[in-house]
């Protein structure tokens, strides 16, 4: 008895608390993740055919946020309100893809590519992008028969040189469209002009919905494709018995098969 009244005391030790410190690597990844895609890197899809042949819906690519520096629009959900850009480290380039926010409407980003500088004239004749007076040259490739937003259509295939050097592809569908014979825009100081590759299936700045994007829109120049995907749309729907399992079982087959491997890791500024 005497010996176990002298035993050491037990000392408890405090353990952490597992929820706090579950919450607190949370909100430090929360954090991270938000820097990121704030100062660096933003995933960004493409919704719609604008932009074929360059870039195809269901492209997933990332975004250089800090190309042309910061302005709101560079953080989620505009939560720093302020005028104008910091830390404007590169001037936007003739050619460069770039996603922007609609100026016209309230929380929408558009990805297009950047065809007008500040102080350039721009016009489009019989389908063929004029700059400053000078006609692009145009070499052309051939036919395609694409299936675009639902509907298949026939394109003429063209790489196009811009006045800078710049080569891309475009879409054709004829030299008579809505926006392939337009007045000259001039483009006004602080302003670019946008325009999609897909030329006679783009609501860009040819149109009044757009028109010209100021310089504090834009959100990034687009970087390169980290995953693209054709998608199955309702390939898999199922009903009656057991229409889950079933509508499971399919998407596990129906899914890489509509994966496009070929496009990862593409830079989409090179053609």
């Amino acid at each position: 008895m005497e010996d176990a009244a002298r035993a050491a005391p037990v000392i408890k030790e405090e353990q952490p608390d597992d929820l706090y410190e579950l919450v607190k690597a949370m909100l430090v990844a929360a954090a991270i993740a938000l820097l990121i895609r704030s100062f660096f890197f933003e995933p960004f899809n493409i919704p719609s055919g604008s932009l074929l042949p360059t870039l195809q819906i269901g492209d997933y690519l990332f975004v250089e946020k800090y190309a042309y520096g910061y302005s709101k629009y560079s953080f989620p959900m505009d939560l720093i309100n302020f005028d104008g850009r910091f830390f404007d480290a590169g001037k936007p380039k003739r050619g460069d893809i770039v996603v922007f926010r609609q100026p016209k409407k309230v929380g929408i980003d558009y990805i297009k590519r950047l065809i007008g500088l500040p102080g350039d004239r721009i016009q489009v004749i019989k389908g063929v992008l004029n700059i400053n007076g000078q006609p692009v040259m145009l070499d052309y490739k051939g036919m395609e028969y694409i299936s675009d937003d639902g509907r298949s259509v026939m394109y003429k295939r063209y790489i196009e040189t811009l006045t800078n050097g710049v080569q891309h592809y475009i879409y054709q569908i004829s030299d008579n469209g809505r926006f392939d014979n337009t007045p000259v825009y001039t483009v006004p100081p602080g302003h670019y002009f946008m325009m999609g590759d897909n030329r006679d299936s783009s609501l860009d700045s040819r149109s009044d919905d757009l028109g010209f994007v100021p310089a504090e829109n834009l959100i990034g120049r687009a970087w390169f494709i980290f995953f693209s995907t054709e998608g199955i749309d309702d390939k898999c729907d199922r009903n009656g018995d057991f229409a889950l399992v079933r509508s499971l079982g399919c998407r596990l087959i129906e899914y890489p098969k509509a994966v496009r491997y070929s496009r990862f890791l593409k830079n989409v500024n090179k053609i």
